[in-house]
């Protein structure tokens, strides 16, 4: 069903879903959402189930004509969506009318991705079960590429009478990366013994810049050099989401949700599952610190994490 137009395509916005997975053995990335936790509230605020697809805007928002009566929901840091001129919460869902403009303001400079959600999920092809784009394989999502200007949205099987406008419980919302140092929390990985001690403390002690050079493939960071005891590279192995890489240079990259399944630089740590999201919104020029936790302490997160990232954690709008 033909629900949006885009008029003018902004900077880089994909269909992103919670990603494609079964197929990394053959070198295929997982993809998927950069913010899990933005991603799942944009659909929850419309009704979607999580593994809907949605918008993922980065940076500067597309111009969109709305094509058919339906439920929109925001969620995500640094931009404001307009509806007609008018400017909106995020965080929130809202009804919207054939003939209706949507676009997105630059409001703050923290924060770098959006989400916006569409009733019944942003329809678009399944490739091995997974509606996200891989730009870099060029398959998922639009044709494998970012929206361009002219492109129809299609949007996934609705009931128009059950349109309810709902907003986030404030107190289930994260704080946005600001200026300061943005704390990570990793675990440290098996390849540890690659390092030297010095090395080790290094990583845990220093402060580390968000190089130019990141994208939805990796982080790569700026700052002390984290010494190897003699190589830095070992026989290719599996890669994990947040997999930190400490090539030869001794400057860690984050692996994130575009990564190839397997690299051959040594690992020193992990990020742990809930922290990823940070790295959605996470500029150049950002400051991070990683902190080691017990595998017991990054379960006991991931849990609490997990009952966050729910339909409890949204609610109808107060009239």
């Amino acid at each position: 069903m033909p629900t949006l137009k885009v008029v003018d395509k902004g900077f880089f916005t994909t269909a992103q879903d919670l990603g494609r997975y079964g197929y990394q053995q053959y070198g295929i990335p997982v993809s998927g959402a950069a913010d899990n936790f933005a991603h799942c509230m944009a659909n929850f605020l419309v009704g979607n189930e999580a593994e809907e697809a949605t918008l993922e805007i980065t940076m500067m928002g597309p111009r969109l004509e709305v094509l058919k009566d339906t439920l929109v929901g925001f969620a995500g840091f640094s931009l404001a969506p307009v509806i007609n001129g008018q400017e909106v919460d995020s965080w929130a869902s809202y009804k919207v009318y054939a003939g209706d403009k949507i676009l997105f303001r630059r409001k703050q400079k923290k924060g770098l991705r959006f989400f916006m959600s569409v009733a019944g999920g942003i329809d678009v092809p399944l490739i091995m079960n997974s509606r996200s784009t891989y730009v870099r394989g060029a398959f998922g999502g639009f044709e494998g590429r970012n929206l361009m200007t002219g492109d129809v949205i299609d949007s996934g099987q609705y009931q128009p009478e059950d349109f309810i406008e709902r907003e986030v419980d404030e107190r289930q919302m994260p704080a946005v990366p600001s200026g300061g140092v943005v704390e990570v929390r990793v675990v440290m990985g098996t390849e540890e013994d690659y390092f030297t001690d010095r090395g080790i403390e290094t990583f845990l002690n220093s402060v580390y810049q968000v190089s130019i050079q990141s994208d939805r493939m990796g982080y790569r960071f700026e700052g002390e050099t984290i010494e190897h005891k003699e190589t830095f590279q070992i026989i290719s192995d599996g890669i994990a989401p947040g997999g930190i890489q400490v090539p030869g240079n001794g400057q860690p990259i984050v692996m994130l949700w575009d990564r190839h399944a397997i690299g051959g630089y040594t690992k020193i740590a992990t990020v742990i599952f809930p922290d990823l999201d940070i790295f959605a919104q996470l500029v150049p020029g950002n400051n991070v610190k990683f902190k080691a936790v017990s595998t017991d302490e990054a379960s006991r997160i991931a849990v609490a994490y997990s009952q966050r990232c729910s339909q409890t954690s949204v609610r109808l709008k107060s009239k």
